[in-house]
């Protein structure tokens, strides 16, 4: 948990999507981030694994700024580097990890993450993991897909889900 002497700010990120809000320490490492639409679920998630939390409003570090719009502007590897303070189960993370391992232009499901994980009959607490994600796009949870290749819900919701990952050339546009 984080003590309350920790500075956290809150800011807005642009992108084509939708505004992204964003929650950052003092260092530049992310948080929490979302679409602005779903600005409750990520306190809702940023409270669960860091506890009560004061947000100070602010600039966005500029390093993630920079990877956002490199990253829309076709850069799809420019997200992979940005450090991030994640709470969590030691599962949770884990499937966050293997999130962040899956190479954008490509896909897996639920089924061949649990395999990854070794716990193939994890299936569904690979999903929980992945519906608990809280720091969208970075952890690219819209990777994950359904085993018969549909694609399956996402917290910003399926539209933006399929923008993604035409972006990232998986599906056809």
């Amino acid at each position: 948990m984080l003590t309350l002497t920790s500075r956290l700010v809150l800011s807005r990120v642009g992108t084509p999507l939708a505004p992204l809000r964003l929650v950052a320490d003092g260092k530049g490492a992310v948080l929490a981030l979302d679409f602005e639409d779903f600005e409750d679920r990520m306190r809702r998630l940023l409270t669960r694994y860091h506890g009560h939390v004061e947000l100070v409003a602010g600039d966005p570090p500029r390093p993630v700024v920079e990877a956002f719009v490199r990253y829309f502007d076709g850069d799809l590897t420019a997200l992979d580097r940005l450090p991030l303070r994640m709470g969590g189960t030691p599962f949770q993370k884990d499937v966050w990890t293997a999130l962040r391992d899956i190479p954008a232009g490509e896909t897996r499901s639920y089924g061949a993450l649990a395999t990854a994980l070794g716990k193939p009959k994890a299936v569904r607490a690979v999903g929980l993991a992945n519906g608990a994600n809280p720091v969208a796009l970075i952890v690219p949870c819209h990777r994950v897909i359904g085993a018969n290749g549909a694609l399956t819900g996402y917290a910003g919701g399926v539209a933006r889900k399929a923008w993604l990952l035409r972006h990232e050339g998986v599906l056809a546009a």
